[in-house]
């Protein structure tokens, strides 16, 4: 028996959320939907040029697959997640987060010298995220934060997309995944952003390597990664990566993969207001369901649900009496 159902890693974030408009992001010469890196200098640069926005900021714990691992503990999933922190102000704050949500770390994660990494998210009216995220010392997240006992515990292990930028953090991935598949743990990994398809094309497939057991995208990362104009195409096209997968289609819902049968997911009816972390819960609620052996379907109405709902209120998660609100519609208990 696993002792964790689901073991992640990816980069240790504290996001600041802030309410912007469309012309904000002109001004300022930031591409909006996307993910992009910047140095300490150019997000305090537009820190400073937001604060008369500060008043309606928002601090979270972030980072892809933290949003996914801290969503899968609150609906009930037993989870371990690997990062790197440094012993500042903001990595304390980071591992107060996941010690809340249940997930269990090592504290060591945070006992390095340097800054913690810092996500900027801006939501303009349409509610699009845009990120700004200066990695910090989670760029060079390796190797030794890897917990190779948890690994080969554990039911699936989960890998963020955003690893591809990082040279040392994909040498991680590599020792993740031999570790995994030594041990008969399913790996599931998501493409995080299209910026990581656009950008770090050869890295993520370096990532993706011989295959995949899960992978979550959402409509545009498929068809970018696919190089295709038609989700049917891109569906077929998949298959060659991964055995199973997730597309997330917003509010057309999603289409499903168990490895033998296509299903449509059914969206539900949302009025957002912010989108951010809404593909990093759907992939949370799945692995949640499947690992306690629910089928692909029932994982994805789970998923929609709790999706649906994040997109109504602004930061990257539910609330924590939610989970439990949303797990007894779907799945009954």
């Amino acid at each position: 028996m696993s002792e964790y159902d689901i073991y992640g890693i990816g980069n240790a974030l504290v996001d600041t959320e802030i309410e912007v408009t469309d012309s904000d992001l002109e001004a300022f010469g930031i591409e909006k939907g996307f993910m992009t890196l910047v140095d300490e200098s150019r997000q305090f640069e537009l820190m400073e040029l937001l604060k008369s926005h500060l008043v309606a900021s928002r601090r979270a714990s972030g980072g892809s697959a933290c949003n996914t691992i801290i969503a899968a503990s609150y609906f009930g999933a037993k989870t371990f997640y690997s990062c790197k922190l440094a012993n500042d102000e903001n990595g304390k704050f980071y591992l107060n987060d996941l010690e809340r949500a249940g997930v269990d770390y090592l504290p060591e994660f945070a006992n390095h010298e340097g800054t913690s990494g810092k996500c900027l998210v801006m939501i303009t009216p349409d509610a699009e995220r845009t990120m700004n995220t200066y990695l910090g010392i989670s760029e060079k997240i390796g190797e030794e934060q890897l917990y190779l006992p948890a690994i080969g515990k554990s039911q699936y292990i989960y890998i963020e997309g955003y690893l591809s930028s990082s040279d040392t953090a994909r040498a991680a991935v590599a020792k993740l995944r031999e570790q995994a598949k030594n041990s008969n743990v399913k790996t599931a990994l998501t493409f995080s952003d299209p910026a990581m398809v656009n950008y770090f094309r050869e890295p993520l497939t370096e990532m993706i390597g011989d295959g995949v057991d899960l992978l979550f995208c959402n409509e545009e990362e498929a068809l970018s990664f696919t190089d295709t104009s038609e989700l049917s195409d891109a569906i077929e096209a998949i298959k060659a990566f991964t055995k199973t997968f997730a597309i997330t289609r917003g509010a057309e819902g999603a289409i499903v993969f168990d490895g033998e049968t296509l299903s449509e997911i059914a969206p539900n009816k949302a009025n957002p207001i912010d989108t951010n972390g809404a593909g990093d819960l759907f992939a949370g609620a799945f692995l949640y369901a499947i690992s306690q052996g629910h089928s692909f379907v029932e994982a994805g109405n789970l998923a929609s649900l709790a999706s649906a709902t994040l997109v109504e209120q602004f930061g990257p998660r539910l609330r924590p009496e939610q989970y439990a609100d949303i797990r007894s519609k779907v799945l009954g208990h």
